[in-house]
């Protein structure tokens, strides 16, 4: 059975980024990315409404560390500790040795090649440290930014899920895209 141990931190570099630990300094930009509509349209989780929810989900990124269920990590630019966005695995199925990545940008960094350069290290990560076999990808099919971070990087879809998620009073589908361990990763 899969197993994780994230202590120490894991600090992951790219050629331009720093993916370090998400920390309470990061809540203005937090409260920025998930109180931002038009950022958020495409996740089907309520807008957070001041620092406090902001803390909130930083504290539910914790916990998921401590548990050694999932990790998150804070995207910057190296030599700048602002967060850009947060990349991460969470909803692991142990059994299976599959994990679900997740990715959002502040709105000002979007279309600058930062979510694919993530992505990839992120794989990297997965696949070589965590020993992940497989890692999926569920995206609302209207998000077409997503689809090509994802496709850019390997994955392939997996099936489109009709209406299969309730949210805001409105049933909402899902893809599903995935990428399997090579031997030569």
């Amino acid at each position: 059975m899969l197993e994780f141990n994230f202590t120490p931190f894991p600090i992951l570099e790219t050629e331009r980024l720093l993916l370090r630990r998400v920390d309470n300094n990061d809540v203005n930009e937090v409260f920025s990315m998930r109180s931002n509509a038009e950022t958020m349209k495409y996740i089907p989780r309520p807008l957070v409404t001041n620092n406090e929810e902001a803390l909130a989900h930083i504290a539910l990124l914790d916990s998921g560390l401590e548990k050694n269920e999932a990790i998150n990590w804070a995207i910057t630019f190296k030599g700048e500790n602002k967060l850009l966005g947060i990349i991460g695995f969470y909803r692991t199925k142990f059994e299976d040795f599959r994990s679900e990545i997740g990715y959002m940008l502040l709105s000002e960094n979007h279309g600058k090649g930062i979510a694919s350069e993530a992505v990839e290290r992120a794989l990297d990560y997965g696949f070589n440290e965590m020993n992940l076999h497989s890692i999926e990808a569920i995206i609302d099919p209207r998000n077409e930014e997503s689809e090509r971070v994802l496709l850019k990087n390997g994955f392939v879809k997996e099936g489109h899920i009709k209406e299969n998620t309730f949210f805001n009073g409105e049933f909402l589908d899902s893809v599903i895209y995935s990428k399997i361990k090579k031997a030569d990763l």
